[in-house]
């Protein structure tokens, strides 16, 4: 590696851990050989990560073909492993878009349901890892958070734990060949909290309600978001016109955040489950909603969304299929 590129992917990675970290927290570092096929842990306070010596011995790792990671939450001080026992804290919130990157960052980014990301890390061609600095998430809502994410925008299902690593900015990706540099794009410098991700469950997930969901002991005690759901799917499957439908939603749940939103996608999700279910090909679905949408949502981003939301179904329909 040139020694220019060297000394400017160190000084991504010292600014991106700085940005992650306080001074005074436990990370863990993470350096994957691939020939030979080892993996060395590093757990160690940030200052001395950022020492030039250490980001000096990351470098020349990546250089000859290691793939450097750092975990996304802080550690207990005086770890020793990064299991999920030792985690301190939970910064952030992440999500991995490894599949149609494009599409479902820009169905995210248009969303009204979760805030602005505080990076963006772009890992290779068309896929990227999203970054939200938090506060105030138990462990707990954090794991329920991160399926939410995946689920309603596409990302990996397996990236839902609070010790998962992410790729550190600066340095290259060397799965690929020529290796692909790792890069971070900073989009917001505000702390979030739970009050601010919009995600409900039933929307996100179309399969909570379906048939082969045990019906509750106390049907009373389900939650608005689950009769709205299931009151959709009813008067959709009897014809009812979903623009109509759409606006009763969203004047009867005034008390959500965003009530057109949350209409909007919740008898879109509704409509593209039912469609599915009835053997209409994804390209078609996802024109249908993409048409349904398209003088309330500007173009390049209704084709967006109306493509993962449509791939979303489908993959939870698969799912269920499987189970």
């Amino acid at each position: 590696m040139p020694h220019h590129r060297t000394r400017n992917g160190t000084r991504t990675a010292a600014d991106f851990l700085t940005r992650c970290f306080a001074p005074d927290e436990t990370i863990a570092l993470l350096v994957r050989r691939e020939s030979p096929n080892k993996t060395l842990q590093r757990i160690a306070p940030l200052e001395h990560a950022l020492a030039p010596r250490y980001l000096g011995w990351l470098a020349h790792e990546n250089s000859i073909g290691a793939n450097i990671y750092v975990a996304a939450n802080p550690l207990r001080s005086g770890s020793r492993q990064r299991t999920k026992e030792c985690i301190g804290a939970v910064r952030h919130l992440y999500l991995d878009l490894d599949t149609d990157g494009e599409v479902r960052l820009a169905s995210l980014r248009a969303s009204h349901a979760v805030p602005t990301p505080t990076a963006i890390l772009s890992t290779s061609l068309g896929k990227y890892q999203i970054l939200w600095r938090v506060d105030g998430f138990t462990f707990e809502q954090q794991e329920s958070m991160l399926k939410l994410l995946a689920i309603g925008f596409g990302g990996d299902p397996a990236c839902t734990d609070c010790n998962r690593v992410l790729r550190l900015p600066g340095f290259l990706n060397c799965k690929y060949d020529p290796p692909y540099p790792v890069t971070v794009q900073y989009r917001s410098d505000l702390t979030w909290n739970p009050a601010d991700f919009r995600l409900d469950a039933p929307a996100a997930n179309p399969m909570l309600l379906s048939n082969a969901v045990p019906p509750r002991q106390h049907p009373d005690k389900d939650s608005n978001s689950e009769r709205d759901w299931a009151w959709v799917l009813h008067e959709l499957a009897l014809g009812k016109d979903p623009a109509k439908l759409t606006r009763s939603l969203a004047s009867r749940r005034a008390d959500k955040p965003r009530p057109l939103y949350y209409a909007q996608r919740t008898v879109d999700v509704a409509s593209a489950r039912l469609w599915l279910l009835e053997g209409v090909p994804i390209d078609e679905v996802v024109t249908m909603l993409a048409v349904r949408r398209s003088f309330e949502i500007p173009p390049a981003l209704c084709s967006a969304r109306a493509r993962e939301i449509a791939q979303t179904v489908q993959r939870m329909i698969a799912r269920r299929k499987i189970a």
